[in-house]
């Protein structure tokens, strides 16, 4: 119920701060449990995902870190997010989501490189589909990357993309690991050139403590 009362808002809010976001290739969100596996390119973005995913509730990994605060701790929580320790995860990192796909009909946001630092993408996307029998569906974000560029109500549009050739019964090797990491690298571009073809993702600057 949390869930679904903070989406209105953040719809609500999302319409005040940047006015009405695009979507393309909405008719190919499938209509069963999927993996929503994307580039990670902003920390709002989840949020843009889980509006287009509407009315299918979503789940998501955040680092460990952000469930400290006690506030901030019950919104992840009730927004159906799940702790993961960068360092060191464990079985819960699997775990979790697949219970989330095959037991409660959710929608995993995932972002296979981990970062917005890094281009290298892991191999966590393709266990996770494997074990769940869930698709991978691509989206890409395409819009501002600073705040300041949000409030400015620089347009914002979410590209999805069909599902991602997956062979459930093959043997999850090195091999089809890096086949299925290729794929989705090819379908984010694909989606990235059918919305704007001059586009280009410049990651921003990491802070050093």
């Amino acid at each position: 119920m949390f869930y679904k009362v903070i989406r209105v808002l953040v719809r609500g809010l999302v319409f005040l701060l940047n006015g009405r976001y695009h979507v393309v290739g909405k008719e190919n969100l499938p209509d069963k449990p999927y993996i929503l596996v994307a580039p990670h390119r902003t920390w709002w973005e989840p949020i843009f995902f889980a509006l287009v995913i509407s009315p299918r509730d979503a789940t998501f990994m955040a680092k460990k870190e952000l469930f400290k605060n006690p506030i901030l701790r019950f919104i992840l929580v009730h927004a159906h997010a799940f702790p993961v320790d960068r360092e060191h995860p464990g079985p819960s990192v699997i775990k979790t989501p697949v219970k989330a796909l095959k037991k409660e009909g959710k929608v995993l946001i995932m972002f296979p490189s981990g970062t917005r630092y890094s281009e290298d993408l892991k191999g966590g996307a393709a266990l996770i589909a494997k074990l769940s029998k869930a698709p991978l569906v691509p989206f890409v974000y395409q819009g501002p990357l600073t705040f300041g560029g949000l409030l400015k109500h620089q347009r914002i549009t979410i590209g999805v993309g069909p599902e991602i050739d997956f062979d459930f019964k093959a043997k999850l090797d090195e091999a089809q690991t890096k086949q299925v990491n290729d794929d989705m690298e090819k379908a984010w571009d694909k989606i990235d050139n059918e919305i704007d073809p001059s586009f280009e993702y410049i990651p921003p600057k990491k802070k050093h403590k």
